[in-house]
């Protein structure tokens, strides 16, 4: 099946975002297919963060519209065609089907590995103790930390940590995962073992946005390499073109500075 038969998961248009009077995005447009690996690069200042935050509404937008699988965002259309802020209820809803793994991990420090994970599951999904447990231990043995469930996350490394953050948006059974710089807080020898838990979702279909400076795994995970500038998307297309024939200036540029 080729891309543009799979269903589209994200579909973001024309996405405007600005703090004050800085635009961050100036109109930025993007699909995202199910099973398909995107791979978010840039300059430090770019807008790459602040877009995959807008995707699950952490930051509103002033302008344009996202869809998660068909379905508005944040906005219900009334019958005049205009958008209007959605209710807390519906946008929760939304929200939940697409997961989140930060560049500081974000886990309940008083909680347990396994109280972490089974957490949401039971609060926001209603899923019984049981099953969100046994749900949890299936995920743990995923990114290979099954010993660790009993472990406070002040006891784990800065990787372990970071798998276990993967592991608890996964329980949620997304439809996609926004990835924000998953390895950049990490320590050089940590950063691989976060890389390859998120190539073995790759592998396994996970539809996955990951904002990255690891230009490798780009290279090696990428189904598609996304180049912003100032606010904009300059170029996009597969790693090999990207990183082996880019047509914009501005790719260039930056790619010289990083690879």
């Amino acid at each position: 099946m080729s891309q543009a038969d799979r269903e589209v998961v994200i579909h973001a248009q024309q996405v405007e975002k600005s703090f004050g009077e800085l635009q961050v995005l100036k109109g930025v447009s993007l699909d995202v297919h199910r099973g398909e690996v995107v791979v978010l690069i840039g300059a430090s200042g770019s807008g790459k963060t602040t877009f995959i935050r807008c995707m699950n509404l952490l930051e509103d937008i002033q302008g344009g519209s996202i869809r998660i699988n068909g379905k508005l965002l944040g906005y219900r259309e009334r019958a005049d065609g205009k958008l209007v802020k959605d209710s807390e209820k519906n946008i929760a809803r939304r929200r939940r089907e697409i997961g989140m793994v930060f560049q500081r991990f974000n886990l309940f420090p008083h909680m347990t590995v396994l109280e972490n994970i089974i957490e949401a599951p039971i609060q926001v999904l209603g899923n019984t103790r049981q099953a969100s447990i046994d749900l949890a231990r299936q995920l743990l043995a995923r990114v290979r930390l099954s010993d660790k469930a009993d472990h406070y996350p002040s006891q784990l490394s800065g990787g372990q940590q970071q798998r276990v953050a993967i592991a608890r948006a996964l329980a949620m059974k997304p439809k996609a995962i926004l990835f924000d710089e998953p390895t950049s807080a990490l320590d050089p020898e940590t950063v691989g073992e976060v890389l390859q838990v998120m190539k073995a979702l790759a592998e396994d279909g996970m539809t996955m946005v990951v904002v990255t400076h690891e230009m490798g795994f780009a290279k090696e995970v990428a189904d598609r390499v996304v180049v912003l500038h100032e606010g904009e998307l300059i170029e996009q297309g597969p790693p090999e073109q990207v990183f082996g024939n880019p047509h914009h200036p501005r790719t260039r540029e930056f790619l010289s500075r990083v690879l």
